[in-house]
């Protein structure tokens, strides 16, 4: 056993926010805490538990996730969890390490020795998606997501709804499944007509019809449209996935293990889909570290059907990606839409904590984009 000596936090480019957890024999974890457009509040969150956490067992996983869970009154909620997350998936790298172990070996045991991948093409506001699509087919993936849309009003021109079409037959063309995320930026008098043009194209799955907070909206298109509907990123546990599995309306979910709590609550979410027959393809516009967790559960879970990879996605600018930040970025190589299962310790990337220090050096928190109709008022981004 080892007691936690010290939690560290790093702010790194593109948007993304790393945890280091060192115990008093040396032995090292790293972890993802990173929360889109809300960094500082995470880091709030984590400053705080970085001195309170010192001396506890760094091996009592689960009862550090008890205390940080139920251990200050207010629980759960985005900011919350994806500090829970950071802290999380980082002792479960250290415990791996210690034993030498990939961290599926402690959850039961692989099912799967590879995992099929799909990457992002059309940026926010989506546009020359073939020549894309293209580029991605040609990196191994058969796979792709793009988003719908670009902003829309409540009630806009059906002719805006027309162009998502186009762009889903034109990568079904060139022989690539593909997902459509509404992104929560339709609202219920436009997704249930999005919903019924993009039905006979068979798309992958249609993401976030709506914004999750509209549980009623969300099981009235599900009971309209064959289309699988997906969604999960803004829900922060088990608790807040219960009502969609009880009510029926989702058959993909897409839990973001940086903002549900980390390995823990994500194995226990992915248990609690097969019970209903939902399949489960994680939530991960994030980093390395991140998507190696992913995995890890994506490894153990017979119910995992697909995992989002952030390799060249829009908002990684200022040339770091999914393959920044590590020494053995060769884990990420797509080959027929699929990448191999890490065999490694631990989250089985090898973390480049000297470029992690420099590059966190003055780096900013990363704003999330806003939209604005063309009465100057706010639209979902």
């Amino acid at each position: 056993m080892g007691k936690i000596a010290k939690i560290e936090y790093f702010r790194v480019p593109p948007r993304w926010l790393f945890v280091k957890i060192t115990d008093d024999a040396g032995c090292v974890g790293w972890g993802e805490a990173s929360l889109e457009g809300h960094t500082q509040a995470v880091e709030g969150c984590l400053e705080a538990w970085a001195g309170r956490y010192l001396g506890l067992e760094a091996e009592d996983i689960e009862h550090i996730w008890q205390l940080s869970y139920r251990g200050g009154f207010y629980r759960g909620g985005p900011v919350l969890m994806s500090a829970l997350s950071g802290i999380d998936i980082a002792l479960w790298d250290l415990k791996a390490r210690k034993l030498n172990v990939p961290i599926y070996q402690l959850l039961g045991g692989k099912v799967r020795d590879k995992l099929r991948v799909y990457a992002w093409i059309g940026g926010d506001r989506p546009s020359d998606v073939e020549a894309q699509a293209n580029a991605r087919k040609a990196q191994g993936f058969n796979a792709v997501k793009m988003n719908a849309t670009e902003d829309l009003g409540w009630l806009d021109s059906p002719r805006k709804l027309d162009e998502c079409v186009e762009r889903v037959k034109a990568v079904k063309a060139l022989g690539l499944d593909a997902g459509v995320d509404f992104h929560g930026r339709v609202h219920k008098p436009m997704a249930k007509q999005l919903a019924a043009k993009l039905e006979p194209h068979d798309p992958l799955f249609i993401e976030e019809p709506l914004l999750s907070e509209n549980i009623g909206g969300i099981k009235d298109i599900a009971a309209h449209t064959h289309c699988p509907i997906a969604l999960g990123e803004r829900l922060h546990s088990r608790w807040d996935v219960r009502p969609f599995l009880e009510s029926g309306c989702v058959d993909i979910l897409q839990p973001d293990i940086c903002h549900v709590g980390g390995i823990s609550e994500m194995r226990r979410i992915a248990s609690a889909c097969e019970t209903y027959d939902v399949a489960l393809a994680p939530h991960c516009p994030l980093g390395p570290i991140a998507l190696a967790a992913n995995i890890q559960i994506d490894a153990v879970t017979p119910n995992f059907v697909i995992q989002e990879m952030s390799l060249g996605i829009h908002y990684n600018v200022g040339g770091q990606d999914l393959d920044s930040y590590t020494l053995n970025p060769e884990v990420w190589k797509v080959t027929d839409g699929y990448v191999d299962l890490m065999k490694g310790p631990g989250l089985g990337i090898e973390v480049n904590e000297q470029q992690v220090r420099d590059l966190s050096r003055d780096s900013k928190a990363w704003v999330s984009p806003t939209f604005l109709g063309p009465g100057n008022e706010l639209r979902e981004w």
